[in-house]
């Protein structure tokens, strides 16, 4: 009869998150805490940009003014510790810097609330490595259409 072997923490971990995504989980759990004690979500997003370097600042400070001015409906907030902006409590669309992940371009991108809906297929997310007025004009666009007022 072979003998039970004791559970140990190391048996019941789960390696499948590296690093930079298991942090942001953890920002998530304090975003999550700080909503519900009413911390100042513009702030934060402003802290969090703050933070960036290079180019991600240069193009999540755009993309934030972007979108104060062409859906000011849309409310900044952290998530999973980068720019995102909500409506009616959910996200409609986020940045996410490259030094976040590690990776080699930006991400500008939507979730489900975004109203962006054209036929059986669309984009979700963008990458980005600069923004030219081209690609502000464009992002401007998206943003509208997608809090509904375009």
């Amino acid at each position: 009869m072979a003998t039970a072997k004791k559970a140990t923490k190391a048996d019941k971990s789960y390696d499948g998150f590296n690093a930079e995504e298991r942090a942001a989980m953890k920002e998530h759990a304090k975003e999550m805490k700080a909503a519900k004690a009413g911390a100042d979500a513009e702030a934060e997003v402003l802290a969090k940009i703050a933070e960036m370097e290079g180019t991600d600042r240069a193009m999540a400070e755009k993309i934030h003014a972007i979108v104060k001015k062409h859906a000011p409906e849309l409310a900044p907030q952290t998530w999973y510790g980068q720019p995102a902006y909500k409506k009616d409590g959910k996200v409609v669309c986020f940045f996410q810097a490259k030094a976040k992940f590690k990776t080699r371009y930006a991400t500008f991108g939507f979730q489900e609330a975004a109203q962006l809906d054209e036929g059986g297929m669309w984009p979700t997310s963008y990458a980005l490595t600069k923004l030219t007025a081209a690609d502000e004009k464009r992002i401007a666009e998206l943003v509208k259409k997608a809090a509904g007022t375009a």
